[in-house]
């Protein structure tokens, strides 16, 4: 007959309404099963993450999309809108001036800080300043009205727990 419960599984409940949406602001209730410390998110994944969120988000009628669809032409429209992109090719366009260009000035600052956020934290040595080069990808996707994604999430939350010197798994 199945759970009794279950025909009410997905009624609506009143969940407590958050005072804000700050970025680290903790509003998780109970405590984890797994510690912080125990959880690692691979750079690449990260790196991945961050790329789809910065391609979702932008114009979609602008030059930079444009430009993305000109360079990777038998890459699916749906892909490139969706920003799914492989390693390959994010490399590729961090090496594109004409890219950098083409993007209206909020997509650019977003853009420069993922690039920045690449070398200096989730490549093979973290910046002495990794949290504020982390603090400037937020705030510059904030401002491009990205949601905060997981990726996004754990690259803010989890800073203190990315080894220090770790290698990229590229």
């Amino acid at each position: 007959m199945g759970h009794p419960g279950k025909k009410d599984l997905y009624i609506n409940k009143l969940w407590p309404k958050r005072a804000s949406l700050t970025p680290g602001e903790k509003i998780v209730l109970n405590s984890p099963l797994i510690l912080r410390q125990k959880i690692y998110l691979p750079h690449l994944h990260i790196k991945l993450g961050l790329m789809k969120k910065s391609v979702k988000d932008m114009d979609k009628t602008g030059l930079g999309l444009q430009c993305v669809r000109n360079k990777f032409p038998n890459v699916s429209d749906a892909k490139i809108e969706e920003g799914i992109f492989i390693g390959p090719q994010i490399r590729e366009l961090m090496k594109d001036k004409q890219f950098d260009e083409d993007l209206n000035e909020t997509e650019r600052k977003a853009w420069l800080s993922f690039k920045r956020i690449c070398k200096d934290f989730l490549g093979n040595h973290k910046a002495a300043n990794y949290q504020d080069i982390v603090q400037d990808l937020l705030t510059s996707h904030k401002a491009m009205g990205c949601n905060m994604s997981l990726k996004i999430h754990f690259l803010e939350s989890y800073l203190d727990f990315i080894p220090r010197n770790s290698q990229r798994s590229q």
